[in-house]
Parts: structure tokens; C-alpha cells; sequence
């Protein structure tokens, strides 16, 4: 799918995963209200390639999803509403406030159909290849540094600061951003502008 995917947590994440091959970006329920960093990463995925906010169907979802909407144009958003259920999801010993289910407890097909609904439909959505000579791979990331070596954590976080991306990324998703928002010789550029800084420090 083309768009990112706002949800309100990791488990609702976790479900998605296991039936969209998207960028998914958990708000971590109220979190987001004082996240600037993560606010920032929103709006730039909504402008690169629009959103879907699919929060649960309870109050509190309704507050996030209408943060969200007041906060990002409404031509860069698409709503996904699932249907009200009443029960409890497996992991939790009594159920929510309102007694319904999240995007975690429902059934998957309820979930596609949701998105069906709400007019997404994998072939409209699938991703425009970039013009780029290839992706950002894993091994990039090891080779300059940025992961699995001595000293990758501070480089890695100042390539996020440099990038305005948050600090807390996995590597997966901080190859999920890469690739979302940089050419491969665009993050060559990044990189070199890293090494160029250390080169005058050491100096």
C-alpha cells in the first residue's frame, strides 16, 4: 500500500503487519498530543504519500483520529472506520472502558473490509517507484557505520537529527524513512555530510 497507516498502539501494529505490507505508525494512544517528533514524521509521510488513520472505534479513538485530521490536510488523509463489537481482546484481563473491541480484537476479514469500505484497494494504492538507482539495504547502514559497529549509535542518531527523523526508529523502520523520503544517493549525501563533520572534529 502506498499510504502509511496511523494506528493508536503496537499491538494494533503488530495486527496490521500480519495483513498490510505498509509503513504503520503507532500514535501510542494520547502519546501523540505531546510527540512533536513523531507529529513532524506524520505530516511528512502524509505529504509524500497521503494517510490512513484507522483508530479504534471508542472515544479516545475518535479524539486521536480528530487530532490528526486537525492537524494535517484533509486531502492527504483517508478515514477507516471499523465496526463497533463489543468484547475484550485476548491479552487483557477485563475489557476497555466502552466495552469494545480495537483495531487489535477484531477479526482480520472485518478488517479488510473496513478498508474496503472505506474505498482502499491494493491495486490503486500499491507504491510509484521512485526514480532511484536502488534501495537503502541493511547492509548500507552496517557498512557506513550507522548499525553494528563501535560508535553507530551516536552516528545513527545524528543522521536522525540531520534528517529531522525521531530518535527511537528501529532499524527497520529507520529503513522504512530512508527509503520513503531519500534517493540512495541522497543518503550517500547525508552520509558523507556525517563523515565530513567527524573528519573536522577529529581535526
Amino acid at each position: 500500500m502506498r499510504q502509511a497507516v496511523i494506528v493508536e498502539g503496537k499491538y494494533d501494529k503488530i495486527k496490521l503487519s500480519s495483513l498490510l505490507d505498509a509503513i504503520i505508525i503507532p500514535t501510542d494512544g494520547f502519546g501523540i498530543f505531546k510527540d512533536k517528533e513523531k507529529m513532524n514524521l506524520i505530516r511528512r509521510l502524509a505529504e509524500e504519500r497521503g494517510i490512513l488513520i484507522l483508530t479504534d472505534s471508542d472515544a479516545a479513538g475518535f479524539v486521536i483520529r480528530n487530532y490528526l485530521s486537525g492537524c494535517i490536510p484533509s486531502s492527504q488523509i483517508q478515514h477507516v472506520y471499523i465496526p463497533d463489537i463489543l468484547g475484550k481482546e485476548k491479552r487483557k484481563d477485563k475489557p476497555s472502558k466502552e466495552g469494545k473491541l480495537g483495531v487489535e480484537g477484531i477479526p482480520q476479514e472485518l478488517l479488510i473490509e473496513a478498508l474496503r469500505k472505506a474505498g482502499v484497494t491494493w491495486d490503486e494504492t500499491s507504491p510509484q517507484p521512485r526514480s532511484k538507482s536502488r534501495d537503502i539495504t541493511n547492509l548500507d547502514l552496517y557498512e557506513d557505520g550507522i548499525v553494528g559497529s563501535e560508535g553507530s549509535k551516536s552516528r545513527r542518531l545524528e543522521l536522525l537529527s540531520q534528517l529531522s527523523l525521531p530518535e527511537h526508529l528501529s532499524t527497520k523502520s529507520l529503513l522504512q524513512m530512508l527509503n520513503t523520503f531519500l534517493t540512495y544517493d541522497q543518503y550517500k549525501q547525508a552520509v558523507d555530510q556525517l563523515n565530513g563533520r567527524s573528519t573536522t572534529q577529529a581535526e
